[in-house]
């Protein structure tokens, strides 16, 4: 077994900055380079890019034959992450890697919960494409029922994994089940892939595989999918809550458990809206940062083993999130039924070998682009029929201060519940459009980045261009949303949301 222990988490939550820096040696050198990335948060439909130093143009872009490490940290919120301007300090491991690395402020995923998010990273198309887009392909109890396969569902694409594998990688995945469970066809391309028994499983758990499993691969080239669900909704940490952040005299109407996360999203679909109180919302807010403090120990500690074994500066780092989650910002709870930004506004931070010369990038991106970064990056032998598989575009170019920022687009069929598509604009226009009840929405985010106000009615010119856009957009690859029927239904994730139906 491996030296990791997942239950000593108060020493690095002690440990300041500047100490963890010199422990790891992720940022030696940084402090007197870069500036305090608390206040950076990325401004809404912003462009260009700010760097906190310049980029030293003599090191390498091209990592042949170098590691990866690919870090998945599920349903993390990007405006809970401290180098995209949070205030409370849970993000220290993960915001001195963002010091270091390039730091995305404004990245965007292409949905809004786990089983389409992440199949996208893996297959470089959007989630229509890879149609992934829930549990089953087929959901019609008691006895038809077909569970989402990528190599049924879309046989000719290509995963990052296997083009890694094919160019000589050892694969190894090692995640918290559920969305990312091996059946639903994530596992393809990896030598071993390893989903924890049950449905949200920790990197507790996750972690101590991954570095076994390194112990025996680090003499070779590798790339290692990680990921865990600790910070998500269902995640409730080993021994239970602390309490750390919440406030002094709370009434504990609520305790933070996953039956009342559960009640709570359930609420919120059934009625369109939770009946939470403002100190309730502060509850599950305080909870989200004792996990998510709780998560980034672990990840340091993951870091301190890979710094043993001396694969620091071989290896590249990519840490992000599949989608974020709602605490009551649109008067709901969790995630997936909708495409504001709570949702799909995530963390991306790629961290090259031996570069400390950390740079702030704000242009709007994609998390389409995630896969054809890590193919430029690693330099590896890519087929012609494979690149054109790919919907994104390497970011490699922003590294050196050039414009990456573009339009992008976001998508949810989640449990069938509602068809929503959106376009978010360079510019800051954001445009959702319900596919069952053919409505928009209509956001300026400069002016309005909660999303408060729904201009449709007001910049009907807008909302109009904008609906052309996004429609043009799915009907080039392949998806002419005027094409069905668009009828909600049941399609559930969690057992006890088929249980009525399977009685029938």
């Amino acid at each position: 077994m491996s030296s990791y222990d997942s239950s000593d988490e108060s020493q690095h939550e002690k440990m300041d900055r500047r100490e963890f820096i010199k422990r790891t040696a992720i940022g030696a050198g940084s402090m007197a380079l870069s500036v305090s990335l608390v206040g950076c948060m990325a401004g809404k439909g912003m462009n260009g890019n700010a760097a906190t130093n310049a980029v030293n143009e003599t090191l390498p872009l091209k990592y042949k034959d170098y590691n990866l490490v690919f870090v998945s940290f599920d349903a993390l919120q990007a405006a809970h992450v401290g180098s995209l301007g949070y205030s409370r300090n849970v993000t220290p491991t993960i915001d001195a890697i963002a010091k270091d690395g390039f730091n995305f402020t404004n990245a965007i995923s292409t949905a809004s919960w786990t089983v389409p998010a992440s199949m996208t990273w893996f297959t470089g198309v959007y989630p229509s494409e890879h149609r992934l887009t829930n549990k089953f392909a087929v959901f019609n109890p008691p006895s038809n029922n077909i569970l989402s396969n990528l190599k049924k569902l879309s046989p000719n694409l290509v995963t990052l994994a296997e083009i890694l594998k094919q160019n000589g990688y050892a694969t190894g995945g090692f995640t918290g089940n559920a969305g990312v469970n091996g059946f639903f066809g994530y596992d393809q391309g990896f030598d071993t892939y390893f989903y924890e028994k049950g449905k949200f499983g920790s990197m507790g758990v996750s972690i101590p595989k991954a570095l076994d499993w390194l112990k025996e691969n680090k003499n070779k080239k590798f790339f290692m999918f990680l990921h865990g669900y600790d910070i998500h909704g269902q995640g409730i940490p080993e021994g239970g809550f602390d309490y750390r952040f919440v406030e002094p005299g709370y009434d504990k109407r609520y305790t933070g458990s996953k039956e009342e996360q559960e009640a709570l999203r359930e609420e919120g679909l059934e009625k369109g809206r939770t009946t939470l109180r403002d100190e309730d919302v502060r509850f599950w807010r305080a909870i989200y940062d004792e996990k998510i403090q709780r998560t980034d120990a672990k990840f340091k500690k993951f870091l301190d083993e890979l710094e043993k074994m001396g694969l620091m500066d071989r290896t590249i780092f990519v840490l992000t999130s599949d989608h974020g989650t709602e605490f009551h910002e649109h008067k709901r709870f969790d995630h997936g039924f909708s495409l504001y930004d709570e949702l799909i506004h995530v963390p991306l931070i790629i961290k090259l070998p031996k570069r400390t010369d950390g740079k702030i990038i704000r242009d709007q991106v994609s998390s389409i682009d995630v896969m054809p970064t890590i193919l430029d990056l690693l330099d590896v032998n890519v087929q012609e029929k494979t690149r054109k598989q790919l919907r994104g575009t390497s970011l490699s170019p922003a590294f050196k201060g050039q414009s990456a920022a573009k339009d992008v687009f976001s998508e949810t069929d989640y449990r069938l519940y509602t068809f929503k598509r959106s376009i978010q604009t360079r510019e800051g226009w954001k445009f959702i459009y319900t596919m069952e009840s053919k409505t928009g929405e209509l956001y300026n985010l400069k002016s309005d980045p909660g999303e408060t106000k729904n201009l449709v009615d007001v910049e009907r010119k807008i909302a109009y261009e904008l609906e052309h856009k996004l429609f043009a957009h799915f009907k080039s690859i392949g998806h002419d949303l005027n094409a069905r029927r668009w009828e909600t239904g049941l399609n559930p994730v969690y057992d006890s949301q088929a249980k009525p139906a399977q009685k029938k």
